[in-house]
């Protein structure tokens, strides 16, 4: 497979010599093309930290990050917003839908912000609810749907412009748990039949049981990495608890 993302001794720190708190120490990885990721750790690991790095939201302190190849970090602040727009997709905790646009407007949105011709929009739009299963709420608006339709609206939001990337923040902590399920069988879905390559970022072992591979952070450090492997989602999530149990489980949600 393509490599998409590669990580090279990323460190971010905070404050000044007098005081100086390293967030990330020294992390590396890489993501192939088609590949779902799962980072955890609990809070103060590093992992939103790490997130925000990869979006270039946040800069890194050292070390380097690479999108298809190109450094992202050498990228300059101009040129940042056009990076996420035309090669990342976003999918927050809290949705991030405008109530005052259809589930429909909302998807399409993206499109419009990348100048895609208006003959072609609702033909995507379409094709995307469909994959998602949210075509009979198109013309609703988030105010009318449950809080599961509105996470497949953010992912449909994050996938319209078929980006190479797609971050995932805590994707189902707004949710409950059938619809946590729900929407975690829509990204692997996405992810085994469209090719989306996902990097979820997650303290909860139920979600992280959904990717193929799990980095485990600690203290700004990649602890441990999992594999899926042969196993089942049921063996890999038993995996998983028990490594969350050999460094502190509590931490942790486990369903």
């Amino acid at each position: 497979m393509n490599l998409i993302l590669r990580l090279e001794h990323i460190q971010k720190y905070y404050g000044n010599e007098g005081s100086l708190t390293k967030a990330i120490k020294d992390i590396s990885f890489e993501v192939e093309e088609g590949e779902f990721l799962g980072i955890m750790g609990a809070s103060g690991s590093g992992k939103t930290t790490l997130l925000n790095c990869i979006s270039t939201i946040d800069s890194v302190s050292a070390g380097h990050i690479y999108l298809e190849g190109r450094d992202v970090t050498e990228l300059r602040p101009k040129e940042l917003a056009r990076f996420r727009r035309e090669n990342l997709g976003f999918v927050f905790q809290d949705f991030n839908l405008l109530d005052t646009l259809t589930i429909s407007e909302n998807i399409a949105l993206a499109l419009a912000v990348n100048k895609v011709p208006a003959d072609k929009v609702e033909t995507r739009v379409t094709e995307m609810a469909e994959n998602l299963r949210i075509s009979d709420i198109l013309d609703k608006y988030p105010y009318q749907v449950s809080g599961g339709q509105k996470q497949r609206c953010a992912c449909a939001r994050a996938l319209i412009n078929r980006p190479k990337l797609i971050l995932a923040d805590e994707p189902t902590g707004a949710l409950d748990s059938h619809s946590s399920q729900m929407l975690l069988s829509t990204m692997q879905k996405i992810n085994e039949q469209l090719g989306a390559t996902i990097l979820m970022v997650t303290h909860d072992a139920f979600s992280a049981s959904y990717a193929g591979r799990i980095l485990v952070l600690r203290d700004g450090e990649i602890f441990m990495e999992l594999r899926k492997g042969s196993d089942d989602r049921a063996a890999f999530f038993e995996k998983i608890l028990s490594v969350l149990t050999m460094i502190g489980g509590g931490q942790y949600e486990v369903c």
